[in-house]
């Protein structure tokens, strides 16, 4: 499965790819915390935060490659942006 067949939603302290074809679950991952999950793709990764940290997961298989828990920054809803995703992804749901 390629990166460009599936859907990322951020919800309810998780991060699910869904089948952009069938809506199918591919996988689900957990994170810490229990606040809403903001989600960005950008060059082979994807980025979540959530409760005030941010991991970077693989998008074909949710495995963490890392995380960071901003220690220091309170567990506020974080925003993310990147020199290609922010603009990329808007584009691509509207689209």
């Amino acid at each position: 499965m390629k990166t460009s067949e599936l859907v990322f939603v951020g919800i309810a302290k998780s991060v699910v790819a869904l089948n952009r074809a069938t809506g199918e679950q591919v996988w689900a991952k957990r994170l810490k915390g229990y606040d809403f999950v903001n989600v960005v793709l950008d060059g082979g990764k994807l980025f979540a935060t959530c409760w005030g940290e941010i991991s970077c997961l693989d998008p074909l298989t949710g495995d963490v490659l890392w995380h960071n828990p901003l220690k220091g920054f309170g567990t506020g809803l974080a925003s993310i942006a990147t020199e290609a995703g922010a603009g990329s992804g808007l584009t691509m749901v509207l689209g």
